[in-house]
């Protein structure tokens, strides 16, 4: 089983270089991934419910010249709160500053108000963001001409080209997340969910997909699908504890954000089950 975490990104009194060393300590524990929240415009101030004080794409970036193996993500990008181009030349950079390393997670949102701050477009948020997946994917290959809904480009050279397919994870448990992780992603992110909620997922992730599942070592699944997770966050509440003291007084992870209140092995056992 993979570990993740999500580092803690809800207070401006963070302190800048507690990033690089939460992330260390978490590729030192053996983490396989470690994941930003993001949050453009929050109608009320950073904490429990809005994440992404440090720009996500510009900490990974920084936490990249101080790791080497851990993998750098986003939970998860509003990917239709910006201009995709601009997040596709941030994402490509990432990747090859960091050496094949990043994990592009997106979102569609969903506070309505935050969108109309920045003068997004709420009512086709969904729409908008499965385009702007196939955009980056087509970006990522060389670019050259597309042609959709929100977004027509005739010629334009696209660099850095990333050395390898950067995995697109997209977070939700939402009917329509579903369905759009099934179709265009490579991994998913399940939030909000006890082990019988994430099973119920997985389940219908199958049911919608006609790929086979892929997942961590010790799950089902073979290579050539969507990857589940259901990453560690420092914000949640639970009696485990992370293997070693985290810095800087930090609790540490604990348990994933899904809600979950047992053992890693337990909840891995309920998941199988269901």
């Amino acid at each position: 089983m993979d570990l993740e975490v999500v580092l803690p990104d809800e207070s401006p009194d963070i302190a800048p270089e507690a990033f690089a060393e939460l992330a260390r300590t978490a590729e030192r524990l053996g983490y396989r991934t470690l994941f930003l929240p993001d949050h453009l415009l929050p109608p009320e101030p950073y904490g429990a419910t809005y994440g992404g004080v440090y720009e996500p794409l510009v900490t990974l970036a920084h936490i990249a010249a101080r790791t080497s193996t851990i993998r750098l993500g986003t939970s998860v990008l509003v990917l239709p709160l910006r201009n995709p181009f601009v997040v596709a030349k941030q994402v490509a950079t990432l990747d090859r500053l960091s050496g094949g390393r990043a994990v592009l997670g997106v979102g569609v949102g969903w506070d309505r108000v935050e969108f109309a701050a920045v003068g997004a477009d709420f009512a086709t948020r969904g729409a908008r963001t499965d385009e702007d997946i196939a955009l980056l994917r087509h970006l990522f290959r060389d670019g050259g001409a597309f042609h959709g809904r929100f977004h027509h480009v005739e010629r334009g050279v696209f660099a850095p080209t990333p050395a390898r397919p950067v995995p697109i994870m997209v977070g939700g448990t939402s009917p329509a997340a579903l369905r759009r992780a099934a179709a265009l992603a490579d991994e998913w992110q399940g939030v909000g969910l006890d082990a019988r909620g994430f099973a119920r997922c997985a389940a219908r992730l199958r049911e919608l997909s006609a790929r086979t599942p892929r997942s961590a070592p010790g799950w089902p699944g073979k290579a050539g699908g969507t990857r589940w997770s259901a990453p560690w966050t420092r914000r949640a509440r639970s009696p485990m504890r992370a293997p070693t003291p985290w810095p800087s007084g930090s609790a540490g992870p604990t348990v994933p954000r899904s809600g979950w209140r047992s053992s890693p092995r337990r909840c891995v056992d309920e998941v199988l089950r269901g």
